[in-house]
Formats: structure tokens, C-alpha cells, sequence
């Protein structure tokens, strides 16, 4: 009955997710993450900002990104209040009809 510090990638990916108001997971090379992270900044929001790239068991926490998302494109992707949002598109969809500011109220992320 042993907890292993974050043994499963699910559990630890869902534990990061929830730990801020915004979070992105992302890999510093990836020009569609700088994207997303460009828009909450200019938005007033400061995301919490994981790169897969430069954590030693980012791999595996791609490849549940991937499961949770059903397509290979693991990043970026965003979780706002520990909910998953999505992609880019999902989260410039949001953006575009409405619902990404009062997500992110909601979430304690936005105060305007």
C-alpha cells in the first residue's frame, strides 16, 4: 500500500494540472506553445508552465497527455482550474466564442 512519488504518469499528470489556475503543458521548441503561452500572458493570466523537454520524465507524461487526448499531438496543452481544456484549437475556440474568460475567472486565473 506503498505511495510511490507519483508513480503512475496519469496521476502525476492530473496532480500537476491542478496544482495552478492555468497550466500548459509544453516543449520549448514547439512554436504552437509559445503561441498559447502568448496569449494567456496577454490576456493578464500567468500560466504554470511545465516543459516536457526538460523534465527527465517528460516522455512519459507526453505519452498520458496523448492517451487523455486520443491524438498524437501531445503539446501544447492547456488545463484551466485543473480541467482539461485542450490544443490551441480547443483553447482559440474558447477564445474566439466566449468561454475561455469566464473558464478563467472561474478559475480564479482572471480578476477583470
Amino acid at each position: 500500500m506503498g505511495m510511490g512519488m507519483g508513480s503512475d504518469p496519469m496521476e502525476r499528470l492530473v496532480k500537476l494540472a491542478s496544482e495552478s489556475a492555468v497550466v500548459i503543458f509544453s516543449v520549448s521548441s514547439c512554436c504552437m506553445c509559445h503561441a498559447v503561452k502568448r496569449l494567456f500572458c496577454g490576456m493578464g493570466v500567468n500560466p504554470a508552465v511545465y516543459e516536457l523537454d526538460q523534465d527527465p520524465r517528460g516522455k512519459e507524461l507526453e505519452r498520458a497527455l496523448m492517451r487523455l487526448l486520443g491524438n498524437s499531438q501531445a503539446v501544447p496543452v492547456v488545463f484551466i482550474g485543473g480541467k482539461l481544456i485542450g490544443s490551441m484549437d480547443r483553447v482559440m475556440a474558447s477564445h474566439i466564442n466566449g468561454t475561455l474568460v469566464p473558464l478563467l475567472k472561474e478559475a480564479g486565473a482572471l480578476w477583470l
